[in-house]
């Protein structure tokens, strides 16, 4: 069978935030499995931010200061290939290293998916997977721009700890963003190129009716006097 990867990125500052508030409200990922070259990360490789059962009632300050937070760089995390960079041993490669082939591999996968969409265009979003995959939805998608994430007001300097915090979610989802208008614009524009041959099509068959009509009305008109030269 043919498997096609699709995905939606969000903006990494907006991800953020509704990620605190599902954990803020008792949400744990202790099901998930962090499985990479075939085994799973020790806890010395990756601690937990708490204790107990689940980290409700967080404060936001108390999610930002965990060092060991998934929420950070999240997307750029489980877009790339981890086995690149030791998986979850921070100590393969230096840090700057780490980071620059994560990214890297994050924007190669991503360039090589059949689909992916932006949480912000949804409109675009269908668009763009319905001429992808030659199906429509059978309702239009619904722009939502009130989140529990925008309900959550945040002041500048949170604001720019939480985009220091997701760096490289900030650079992929800059390269996406451009990478996901090309696309767009791209079947924009075979969209209308079809149109237009399309219309072309139409216009050169319309002119051969008419020239044919035209042909007909000429020769039924030359018949008619002949014959009536011959009646004379």
């Amino acid at each position: 069978r043919n498997f096609y990867y699709i995905t939606i990125l969000r903006d990494p500052v907006s991800r953020y935030l509704s990620e605190w508030r599902h954990v803020q409200r008792g949400a744990t990922w202790k099901a998930s499995l962090h499985v990479c070259d075939g085994r799973s990360p020790t806890t010395e490789e990756l601690p937990s931010c708490y204790t107990g059962d689940d980290w409700s009632g967080c404060s936001l300050q108390e999610f930002m200061d965990c060092p060991y937070n998934l929420a950070n760089n999240r997307q750029v995390r489980m877009l790339s290939d981890l086995s690149l960079v030791g998986c979850y041993n921070l100590s393969v490669m230096p840090e700057e290293q780490r980071n620059k082939v994560l990214l890297d591999s994050a924007k190669e996968n991503l360039k090589r998916m059949a689909f992916f969409g932006l949480t912000e265009f949804q409109r675009k979003t269908q668009y763009l997977f319905e001429k992808t995959f030659n199906m429509n939805f059978i309702s239009p998608f619904t722009q939502y721009n009130s989140t529990r994430a925008s309900s959550v007001e945040i002041d500048e300097q949170t604001q720019q700890r939480i985009e220091a915090l997701n760096f490289l979610d900030m650079e992929l989802y800059d390269y996406a963003k451009d990478l996901f208008l090309q696309r767009y614009q791209y079947m924009r524009q075979k969209e209308h190129q079809e149109a237009r041959r399309k219309r072309q099509e139409q216009r050169k068959i319309l002119r051969a009716k008419q020239a044919h009509l035209r042909e007909q009305g000429e020769n039924s008109s030359s018949t008619d006097y002949l014959g009536n030269v011959e009646r004379w």
